[in-house]
């Protein structure tokens, strides 16, 4: 089973967390693809206008983890769009996490998932898995480890 890890990252508090995901889906012996959606310049809250430098492509994979940060208590204008723009995801199974600073999962992290998933299934996506990794938080470190295993293991 093909799988992809896509993220986007800024400060690469994401993309630490998505290669740990990548580490435990390929000790269970899966393929794993690790992807980063990129834009040029950096991505503000309220900002729509974004200039992708690189957009992973899904159709190959059969579950597809998708991550992203929290800005503005919401989904970053530029992983939002990203999905907007995918074909369409029937008979794939995907998961989502987000990292986050502040910190409870009302002040964005929830949002954020639910607007992920809410794309996802228009898209025709099965939803396994859903993940608020809290950076700020003394128990971040348990955050990953829970999302790792949760995101890591719903194939």
């Amino acid at each position: 089973m093909e799988t992809g890890i896509v993220v986007f990252s800024q400060t690469g508090n994401t993309l630490a967390v998505a290669k740990k995901i990548k580490e435990k889906l390929e000790s269970q012996g899966y393929t794993s693809n690790l992807e980063e959606v990129t834009i040029e310049g950096q991505a503000s809250p309220g900002n729509k206008k974004v200039e992708f430098s690189k957009i992973p492509q899904v159709e190959e994979y059969d579950y597809i983890v998708f991550g992203s940060p929290v800005h503005a208590f919401s989904l970053p204008a530029p992983m939002s769009i990203y999905l907007e723009q995918l074909p369409s995801l029937k008979e794939k199974d995907v998961s989502f996490f987000v990292t986050k600073q502040l910190p409870f999962n009302w002040t964005g992290g929830n949002r954020a998932i639910d607007q992920m998933k809410r794309i996802c299934e228009e898209k025709g996506a099965t939803v396994k898995g859903m993940e608020v990794v809290n950076w700020r938080e003394k128990k971040r470190n348990q955050d990953i480890i829970r999302c790792v295993e949760n995101l890591g293991r719903k194939l």
